[in-house]
């Protein structure tokens, strides 16, 4: 399998993941300082100071989570479709949906989520509990991964109207998969779009077998449109 992955975008956000962090963190250190200091009318400084360093630090969180974890969510999902994906090319960062195999039989989307507690999923509906005090610190809230993944793919079928207007209509998989080893319980059977942690991706594709291959010219101008967005970008294995 062929990895396609902007190294310097990661390392760029990785950076202000830090960057935020830390400014996040000298905010709420200088709010908490004004509470001692006895001034009249102080007490808007410090309220903004305090709301400024908690917004920065969940900023910085939810760049951590994506480009400093160790392994990040695109190294996990590497190790898992790795075995099944022989012939597919996988890109990170490079296209408007952010983790996308090129398969023979298209393209397939994958949002990654490394949200833990306890998340279930019926058709639209996602829920999340168990996680306390996290939810406001420490880790981004859940969302809606099917609206997400279906913002996802409308963005990558645009993309491949503009840039490969050749190929009349290409069916685009999408998968939502949570990358977190420590998740409670993960019910998610019956979201309107497929869903599953990481290690039962391998076998969710085996068995799919990645389904019936587009035609050649297809395939070749959606690869095209794809690695024409990734110039410069060094190839890996």
């Amino acid at each position: 399998m062929i990895i396609i992955r902007d190294e310097n975008r990661i390392a760029k956000m990785r950076k202000r993941s830090q960057q935020a962090t830390l400014v996040g963190f000298l905010f709420l250190i200088g709010g908490f300082v004004l509470v001692f200091i006895e001034i009249q009318n102080l007490i808007l400084f410090q309220m903004l100071a305090l709301l400024a360093g908690w917004i920065l630090s969940q900023i910085g969180i939810y760049l951590a989570h994506r480009y400093a974890r160790d392994p990040r969510p695109d190294e996990v999902l590497d190790q898992a479709v790795r075995p099944v994906g022989r012939s597919s090319r996988l890109y990170h960062y490079v296209l408007p949906a952010p983790h996308v195999l090129l398969a023979p039989a298209g393209p397939i989307v994958f949002n990654l989520k490394y949200q833990s507690g306890d998340i279930t999923a019926y058709g639209d509906t996602w829920k999340q509990k168990g996680i306390g005090f996290r939810r406001f610190f420490g880790q981004e809230g859940l969302g809606n991964p099917a609206r997400e993944t279906e913002k996802m793919i409308n963005n990558l079928a645009a993309y491949i109207r503009e840039h490969a207007p050749e190929v009349d209509e290409v069916p685009i998989g999408a998968l939502i998969v949570f990358t977190s080893k420590d998740i409670k319980n993960l019910d998610v059977s019956e979201s309107s779009i497929p869903a599953m942690h990481f290690s039962k991706v391998k076998g969710f594709l085996k068995q799919k077998g990645l389904g019936k291959s587009i035609p050649k010219e297809h395939y070749d101008a959606i690869l095209a449109a794809f690695d024409a967005a990734a110039v410069g970008i060094v190839e890996t294995e």
